[in-house]
């Protein structure tokens, strides 16, 4: 449930409008006649909607560092569950064969015994109950330790991960001069200036929505989208000049 909650906060918010706006020209296959319709009706909502969209992005910003948090607070939760044992599990497993062989403890076994002792308490001959001492083998504890540091693993690898993209958004976020180095490295065939050009008339949130756009559009149909909308920003800014 913790780890669905981002993605059901993102479709809530998000509401459909990226698949709405690029319905149609996710494809090259379109007779010119629809296509050209539908490319009008994109470029007349995005250039209705400047600086309109600032909440969409900080929206898809926050639900990817709610996926950090998320992660975060399972490892600290993990660790609590174990005795304070989880957060160094992985560690001590990789480190476990460098050591002397005489003074080294299993961490996996130290963690999940395979054997305890058990107290059984049963009727005896004159019908009092007695104490027995006896051993226990705990086989299931061989499958959980083997999933507990696949579960390690995996939980420090999107810790690492979610950490630089979060990182990376908050550039994106505080240095605008970034962007059009990113918009261009992502979508080759949008040229240089035109990139810059709009992240210069645009705010965060419609530089962020044209940038998921061109993942779901064909990219020469993105292109003459990108094109056509920054000449007709850029007249538009000149004009209320």
């Amino acid at each position: 449930m913790m780890c669905y909650t981002p993605k059901w906060l993102w479709d809530s918010w998000e509401g459909g409008l990226v698949r709405m706006l690029s319905t149609g020209l996710n494809t090259g296959l379109v007779p010119d006649k629809d296509k050209d319709k539908k490319k009008k009706v994109l470029i007349d909502y995005l250039l209705h909607h400047v600086e309109r969209h600032n909440s969409y992005a900080i929206r898809y910003f926050l639900c990817e560092t709610l996926c950090l948090v998320n992660i975060i607070g399972q490892l600290y939760m993990m660790n609590h569950f174990f005795d304070g044992e989880f957060f160094s599990y992985g560690l001590r497993v990789m480190s476990f064969s460098d050591q002397n062989q005489e003074e080294r403890v299993d961490p996996m076994v130290y963690v999940f015994p395979r054997v305890t002792k058990c107290i059984f308490h049963k009727y005896g001959a004159s019908g009092t109950i007695q104490k027995h001492d006896s051993l226990c083998l705990l086989p299931l504890n061989i499958v959980n330790e083997k999933t507990y540091i696949f579960i390690w693993f995996w939980f420090m690898i999107l810790a690492g991960l979610l950490t630089v993209l979060v990182l990376y958004r908050a550039l994106l976020l505080s240095v605008p001069s970034l962007r059009p180095k990113v918009f261009h490295w992502w979508h080759k065939l949008i040229p240089h200036e035109v990139a810059e050009a709009l992240a210069r008339k645009t705010d965060v949130g419609d530089w962020w929505l044209l940038y998921v756009l061109g993942d779901n559009m064909d990219p020469l149909i993105y292109r003459e989208v990108v094109s056509e909308l920054s000449k007709k920003i850029e007249t538009a800014a000149s004009n209320n000049s």
